[in-house]
């Protein structure tokens, strides 16, 4: 009875390590995406991107391909490899914000926002004391209650900007 115990017991631990190996093998390592954030740094802090949270999503991103279904991984063209790397500056992570956005032209993380508008500024506004925050402030996107917006929404919406802020 103990050694058949023991015999299932090391075929699900035996299970989980050939499930779990795989994604830990492409997740990229923090010197990788350190050095990605190195070679676009001058992008990424215009962009208000810190270099924490560019680590955190490139890894994240990086491990994400390796969960999907292989059908898919099948059917994507070489062309499309390159999509994967974050091109782009990642935006920060949505956990800072209180409770998810509700009103009009209000988003949860900054790409969607400079997807609205793509030639206004996207700011964070903070929804309780309904002032906006620029790109680079302590402020932008840490405020309980807020939400990614395009400045000319959110002063359309009543929300003023810092007073202790320079527009960038």
């Amino acid at each position: 009875m103990r050694s058949a115990s023991m015999t299932i017991l090391c075929t699900v631990a035996a299970g989980l390590l050939a499930v779990s190996s795989p994604v830990l093998a492409q997740q990229k390592t923090v010197k990788d995406c350190q050095a990605e954030w190195q070679a676009n740094k001058a992008s990424n802090q215009a962009k208000g991107v810190t270099e924490r949270a560019y680590i955190a999503q490139c890894r994240s991103a990086s491990a994400a391909p390796a969960a999907a279904p292989a059908a898919s991984k099948s059917a994507a063209s070489p062309a499309a490899a390159p999509a994967a790397k974050p091109a782009a500056a990642p935006a920060k992570p949505a956990s800072t914000v209180g409770s998810a956005p509700t009103g009009a032209n209000q988003f949860a993380n900054e790409t969607l926002a400079r997807t609205r508008c793509p030639t206004d500024t996207v700011v964070w506004a903070n929804l309780d004391s309904k002032i906006y925050h620029f790109s680079g402030h302590k402020d932008y996107g840490n405020t309980k209650q807020g939400a990614y917006m395009c400045e000319k929404d959110a002063v359309g919406q009543g929300i003023r900007a810092a007073k202790n802020e320079k527009h960038p």
